[in-house]
């Protein structure tokens, strides 16, 4: 949008203050102009005169809101973002003062941005954190979710009323029920009300592992995160390949400070019995029972379990 200065540039000799006068004629004319001075009845006409260019660019940028395109096609020189004229007293004298404030797309864009600012994920799909959440269309998609579905949906209400417990859910059913997906969707929730989250991959996350182990502050580091977030979430745990040093070292020292700390929460295949049976064979050492029962000591006492029953998805998608 040309500014009022790039406009009378192409005006010369004597016919520029003509033109001046004439828009600023125009503009005193226009509704969006008329309502302003509604507004701000103390500001009379001269001083609308002597604010021509702020007046300008704020009806431009108002007629372009009005007929606004999208945040991303924003033709307003601040994008996402309309001039707002105030009345202010500066040295002695009522002046127009202009701000720049954003607009309703740009204020959802930002608490967007600072919800994803507030969740990691690792190898989990993207998209099961980034698209729409619909309570209705969750709890209805398939009513043999609804129990699982409810007591998530409680989760989170208490966790907005009453603050964070130090007890997660662990959320267990066939393939393709969802389980990944609601708990993205408690994640995102609950990040909406200022909490910090991580979701983990399980399979993925231990083969990478592997990889941190040459790299010694990235291990640090992801481990540190894991466990400081407010909301830990292990997807799909039990489909991992477990060595010893995963199992001891690395979920046993992230659980072990988490416990009567924050919330952990879970989703696998497994029921609790069988993941136990999981935890404790590792293809290093085969079968250590004492092991896999020391890891659930920091599971079982932390966690409501959830089951989750419902179609396979994922087939109905294909």
């Amino acid at each position: 949008m040309e500014s009022l200065g790039q406009v009378l540039k192409q005006v010369n000799g004597p016919s520029f203050l003509q033109k001046s006068r004439a828009i600023a004629d125009e503009l005193l004319q226009d509704p969006i102009v008329k309502g302003l001075r509604a507004e701000h009845p103390e500001i009379d006409e001269n001083r609308l005169r002597a604010s021509l260019p702020r007046l300008y660019q704020y009806v431009n940028d108002q007629r372009n809101c009005a007929n606004c395109p999208g945040l991303e096609k924003c033709p307003n020189d601040f994008q996402g973002h309309y001039s707002k004229l105030e009345p202010a007293e500066l040295n002695g004298m009522l002046e127009l003062v202009e701000r720049k404030a954003p607009c309703p797309l740009q204020i959802a864009k930002q608490r967007e941005d600072q919800i994803k600012k507030r969740i990691r994920s690792f190898y989990v799909d993207e998209r099961a954190l980034q698209e729409g959440y619909n309570e209705v269309e969750i709890m209805g998609k398939d009513r043999l979710r609804a129990p699982a579905v409810t007591r998530v949906f409680r989760y989170i209400s208490e966790v907005k009323k009453q603050g964070l417990p130090t007890k997660g859910l662990y959320l267990f059913g066939s393939f393709g029920t969802g389980k990944t997906f609601l708990m993205s969707y408690l994640l995102h929730e609950l990040a909406i009300a200022g909490y910090t989250g991580v979701i983990v991959y399980m399979p993925e996350f231990v083969e990478d592992l592997k990889s941190m182990l040459q790299d010694n502050q990235k291990l640090k580091d992801t481990i540190e995160v894991m466990k400081n977030c407010d909301l830990l979430i292990f997807d799909d745990i039990g489909a991992e390949n477990l060595s010893p040093w995963v199992r001891d070292h690395v979920l046993g020292a992230i659980l072990n400070f988490r416990m009567n700390r924050k919330p952990t929460f879970y989703t696998s295949n497994y029921d609790l019995e069988g993941l136990e049976k999981h935890l404790s064979f590792t293809s290093k050492d085969g079968e250590e029972i004492y092991k896999g029962q020391r890891l659930m000591d920091r599971i079982l006492p932390f966690v409501d379990v959830v089951h989750l029953h419902g179609e396979n998805q994922r087939r109905k998608q294909s």
